[in-house]
């Protein structure tokens, strides 16, 4: 493409249209280019066939620009348009095929197959998930602050661009359970199609869910620690203290608790207190310092 330097008023009309309809789209995506006119039969029957090979390699970042050549005439002549159909597959703001042999179907199909093997074009959920991912993160960092109700209002907002996205489904449970409402995350995880319902990030919202049971957010804790507190060996008022202790995002004193049942009897209760120990690991993040830290300690436990 020419500079706009010495161009009319009309021609850099031209020149803008063209860099956001064809040239932007194509920084990411592979643009099937089509030059065409009202008065060219054999451009209206080629259309048919270009639209829907588009529409098909859609969710593999391919779409379908139009420039007519009447319309446009200085593009045409700075793509040197000698006759019409003319085709190009363009990325990055260069034409990287001519596609005008293929007139077919299959042909064409095959040729895009060629080109995107070779070439980084982003399908739509390449693009949509990189969209999402710096909010995703934003919304885990506000549930690991322990601020519930913000993060919900941030997984809902994601959800809105990404309904069946399994890390915002994940995200969105974990924020019920941590303001409390259980029973809202459970008939949520239930409604999660079953092909979503095997993502790690799901089983994810599933330990959050087991790790504190029914024990209420809010609930107060006091009662338990009297009786552990009297009894310190009473490992299942401690293994409660700590799944309250965990609903009210206290998970530090909990983890205290469960290791004391641990360093006391590692196999009690069929290794109840490091089952419990483990779900809490899940839903913090393994890929978490305090995770980190937390697993060293329990490996010292178990093996030292």
């Amino acid at each position: 493409m020419a500079t706009q330097l010495g161009l009319t008023e009309d021609q850099k009309a031209e020149v803008e249209k063209f860099r956001a309809d064809v040239v932007e789209p194509s920084m990411s995506q592979l643009v099937i280019l089509d030059f065409w006119a009202e008065w060219c039969g054999p451009c209206k029957q080629l259309t048919p066939l270009l639209e829907k090979v588009a529409a098909d390699y859609a969710d593999k970042g391919v779409v379908l620009k139009k420039v007519n050549v009447d319309e446009d005439k200085f593009i045409a002549s700075q793509f040197q348009i000698k006759s019409i159909p003319t085709v190009y597959a363009m990325f990055q703001g260069k034409p990287v095929a001519d596609l005008g042999e293929a007139r077919t179907e299959g042909a064409l199909k095959q040729m895009l197959d060629q080109i995107l093997a070779q070439l980084p074009v982003q399908g739509e959920s390449q693009q949509q998930q990189a969209e999402i991912e710096p909010l995703i993160e934003m919304g885990e960092q506000v549930l690991s602050e322990g601020d519930g109700e913000r993060a919900l209002s941030v997984f809902g907002q994601i959800m809105e661009m990404a309904p069946t996205e399994p890390k915002v489904l994940s995200g969105f449970v974990r924020a019920l359970v941590m303001i409390g409402k259980i029973d809202e995350a459970k008939e949520m995880l239930a409604q999660i199609p079953e092909d979503v319902a095997k993502d790690p990030a799901i089983a994810r919202a599933q330990s959050a869910i087991d790790l504190i049971g029914d024990a209420p957010a809010g609930e107060d804790t006091a009662p338990l620690a009297a009786k552990v507190e009297a009894n310190p060996g009473d490992h299942e008022a401690r293994l409660e203290l700590a799944t309250a202790l965990m609903a009210n995002d206290a998970r530090d004193e909990a983890a205290e608790h469960l290791f004391h049942i641990i360093e006391a009897d590692k196999d009690w209760n069929e290794g109840a207190a490091r089952q419990k120990l483990l779900q809490l690991f899940e839903v913090v993040g393994l890929e978490d310092e305090w995770v980190s830290e937390q697993r060293r300690r329990l490996s010292a436990i178990l093996f030292g």
